[in-house]
């Protein structure tokens, strides 16, 4: 087919943009600058024939290029069916490409955030269950995510598109070398330290740190990669984002629902593995395109003379400069602190369990998905007044203490944190760069994701005695609003920044110091003069600064009047938790977050009794006075120190082995001003670092008479602890005639059904006891507790039973048995 004049002179007029339509679709690269300039000429002079054989002979283009060009543009006569079937031709293609590398992201990004609560859940079991190992956990992902974005940002500026693609995948491959995942054998054996954060780093660098760098990567690549091929979309990468941040979240909240409940560890982790070689292939794919329609360098000059809607399709962006870095940095860092916040809080009072950990995880990412959106769907002044109401009313709450009531409280964190890191991470997207400055825009808001985890991990246990980072996150987070004030730059204006919240600090703190009445009269009025001192701070929401220092005065002046509590004998903070130990009248109270885990009566006559959960009337010393009456010589382990108080329950001929996993809680219990039931109490104590089960695993089968398990009292339990497999453990470590004891007091779980279960599942007997106190008895510091006791044989609880309060188990159970792959905590929350 041979072009006709007229279609040659329409070819010459037609506006360059709109060539990039049907070039993308065909395949074919636009005529060059130099053919355009000659069709004009040669049109003129020599007409169509000439100019064909020109192109042919020159070869700046074939001729069938260039009437395939015709036939698929808008060069053909409007209505033709040529036209009609090329411009189907190249929306389909159009859309299979946009498909392809959504797919790559969507699934790269599955991976990356499956693996962290499947691998964290693999590491749980060796330091004890605690909420921190997740927390050091989000710090290592955080850091590795960055060094991820580091390496596409290096190899941005060093290679091609198609050359990073190639590079990329060499790499992937040799991570295979790391898979299936599981922990290295060289690190299957923590130190007993007080301070494991270096350990678990280097566990989880050694175990899959170079897949999980690649993995991090690949974001990044594939919009860099998208931008730089022929595409209409191709100008705007960001829309891929939102593929990226919908995977992650669909792999958070399809783990702890539907993975976790139904396959167990090794059949997540083979799974995982299928995925990582579909991703490889379907990057494979994507550099292919890359290489092959890579976009014309001359059509990309003359976008930016186009037609003004090809402009308003383009986002405008801005040019990184000092200060855009340092916003970005501070945008990343508030809502990365955060997280890691608001997860120690929810874990620490429930449990270690991967569907606390990633419903905030998931809510972090979700803000990403809407922020990139293309018309994000909530308000942004909608927003800022919510996070202004809601930060100030959660700054109030954390300084009175916590609720009773979990769902209350659990909801306000999560909706505060979601709309506050919604503020955050819509300032970012308002701010993203051109296309060309994507993956160092990636690259700041990662360190600033980095440097907020390891604020939470690193600086502020060394720094606090308090979990004062989650409050200061959400401070941090009002001073980036934006500044809506007119007088900004005025002296008066700079000058009331600072006296008013100094105000505030100083009536607060005034307040505080003032005697409180001692009934609930008391604490409406304290609550109503700190939602005053919050009013006043919401009155400076045109002032970003001003709004921040004055919610710090209010929390600051709180605490700096709790600060001088006479009554406070220590306070100290570890790797495992805050620990606090206050007097109380005569008595010494060992509190850990919001549980109390001991106490003493310091008058002499009363120094060796039992307190708390311990005491003689209760179902613990029930069980102490009941099991093996006739074993002169008992050896007993007991999981958890506390204060020691279990102790008393010894006779100076036993050996009792108490098993505790924080050094900081063994220096308190030692500590002769604070705690002497070690020292005072008959049996010879022996104390061993370390997590108790691993501990315990070492010792000869048939070692102990009994088995005492006191770790799930309200704060996050080891679930590693209440599994088959642990159950199995304890029953070779007891002799045949010995007992294992559970408690199970807790204000947020009903575990007995999960003992109902293990003891059916193990074919052994089983006996729970129950035991309230009255107001006299909460005097002398006696607390209500539940316990339940297994053993081989039945006749070693035929005593016991008979005790008040005491009852056998059902022979069944509402609850799923619990396993070192499968654990359903969700079951048993108390709503």
């Amino acid at each position: 087919m041979r072009l006709p004049t007229a279609t040659w002179q329409r070819l010459c007029q037609q506006p360059w943009l709109d060539t990039q339509t049907f070039a993308f679709g065909t395949g074919v690269g636009i005529p060059t600058d130099r053919l355009r300039a000659d069709a004009r000429t040669r049109v003129t002079k020599r007409g169509a024939a000439d100019m064909d054989d020109y192109c042919t002979k020159r070869h700046i283009r074939q001729m069938s290029d260039i009437e395939s060009a015709y036939e698929n543009s808008t060069l053909a006569p409007e209505g033709s069916s040529v036209a009609a079937s090329a411009t189907s031709r190249a929306r389909l293609s159009e859309w299979g490409v946009l498909f392809l590398f959504s797919a790559a992201i969507f699934v790269n990004a599955a991976l990356v955030f499956s693996v962290q609560p499947m691998f964290t859940k693999m590491v749980l079991p060796l330091l004890g269950g605690t909420p921190a190992v997740w927390n050091t956990a989000l710090l290592f992902f955080q850091t590795a995510l960055l060094g991820g974005y580091l390496y596409a940002y290096v190899s941005s500026r060093w290679f091609s598109s198609s050359r990073q693609g190639v590079v990329h995948l060499i790499l992937l491959a040799a991570a295979l070398s790391f898979l299936p995942l599981q922990v290295a054998a060289a690190w299957r054996i923590p130190p007993a330290t007080s301070l494991p954060i270096p350990y678990l780093l280097g566990l989880f660098t050694a175990s899959l740190g170079l897949p999980f760098l690649l993995l991090a990567a690949g974001a990044p690549m594939l919009q860099r990669w998208f931008a730089g091929i022929r595409h209409p979309t191709a100008a705007n990468p960001y829309v891929l984002y939102a593929a990226s941040n919908l995977g992650s979240f669909a792999a958070l909240i399809a783990y702890p629902t539907l993975i976790e409940p139904n396959m167990r560890l090794g059949q997540q982790t083979q799974i995982w593995l299928i995925l990582y070689w579909m991703l490889m292939a379907l990057l494979a794919a994507c550099a292919l395109v890359a290489w092959k329609y890579p976009a014309d360098p001359v059509g990309a000059q003359l976008t930016t003379s186009g037609t003004a809607d090809n402009e308003r399709s383009r986002p405008a962006g801005v040019v990184p400069n000092r200060s855009w870095r340092l916003r970005w940095l501070l945008l990343s860092f508030a809502p990365s602190s955060l997280l890691v916040g608001v997860t120690t809080y929810l874990s620490t009072d429930i449990a270690a369990v991967p569907f606390l950990w990633v419903v905030p995880l998931a809510l972090y990412l979700l803000t990403f998905v809407l922020v990139f959106a293309s018309r994000p769907p909530a308000n942004r002044q909608v927003m800022l007044s919510l996070q202004l109401i809601l930060s100030l009313a959660l700054i109030v709450l954390i300084t009175m203490g916590s609720s009773r009531r979990i769902s209350v409280t659990a909801l306000m964190h999560l909706v505060t944190f979601f709309v506050t890191t919604m503020v955050c991470h819509r300032e970012l997207a308002d701010s993203r760069p051109r296309p060309e400055h994507l993956t160092e825009f990636y690259l700041w808001m990662s360190v600033g994701g980095v440097l907020g985890g390891a604020f939470n991990v690193l600086v502020a246990p060394v720094l606090y005695r308090t979990v004062v980072e989650y409050p200061f996150a959400l401070i941090i987070a009002l001073g980036l609003r934006p500044h809506r004030a007119q007088s900004s730059g005025t002296r008066r204006s700079q000058m009331l920044d600072l006296a008013v919240p100094a105000l505030l600090f100083a009536v607060v703190l005034g307040a505080m110091k003032l005697p409180t009445p001692p009934n609930e009269w008391g604490s409406y009025g304290l609550n109503i003069f700190l939602g005053a001192a919050a009013i006043v701070a919401g009155l400076a929401f045109a002032r970003p600064l001003r709004l921040a220092l004055c919610a710090l005065a209010i929390y600051g002046g709180v605490r700096m009047a709790d600060a001088g509590d006479p009554d406070v004998l220590m306070q100290a903070r570890s790797f495992f938790g805050v620990y606090k130990v206050r007097q109380l009248y005569q008595y010494h109270i060992l509190q850990h977050g919001t549980t109390t885990h001991g106490g003493q009566n310091w008058l002499k006559e009363h120094r060796l009794d039992p307190l708390t959960y311990y005491h003689k009337e209760g179902p613990f010393g029930q069980m102490m006075a009941t099991l093996f009456p006739d074993v002169r010589f008992r050896r007993v382990a007991v999981v958890g120190l506390g204060s020691g108080a279990t102790a008393c329950f010894g006779r100076p001929e036993e050996s009792w082995t108490y098993y505790e996993i924080d050094p900081l809680v063994l220096r308190i219990a030692r500590n002769p001003r604070l705690f002497s039931y070690l020292d005072d109490c008959p049996p010879r104590a022996d104390v061993k670092l370390g997590d108790a089960r691993l501990s315990l695993a070492r010792e000869p089968d048939g070692t102990f008479d009994l088995i005492v398990l006191d770790a799930f009292s309200s704060d996050a339990i080891p679930v590693h602890l209440m599994t088959r497999e642990a159950l199995a453990m304890y029953l070779r470590k007891i002799k045949p005639t010995g007992a294992i004891a559970f408690h199970i007091s807790n204000r947020y779980l009903e575990l007995r059904p999960v003992l109902f279960s293990l003891a059916i599942d193990a074919g052994i007997a089983g006996a729970a006891g129950e035991g309230d106190v009255d107001k006299e008895q909460r005097l002398k510091m006696y607390y209500g507790s539940r316990w339940g006791v297994l053993a081989p044989r039945v006749q070693t609880l035929s005593g016991l039973v008979r005790q008040k309060g005491w009852n056998v188990f059902p022979p069944y159970s509402t609850a799923p048995v619990w396993t070192d792959d499968y654990s359903d905590v969700w079951s048993v929350m108390k709503w």
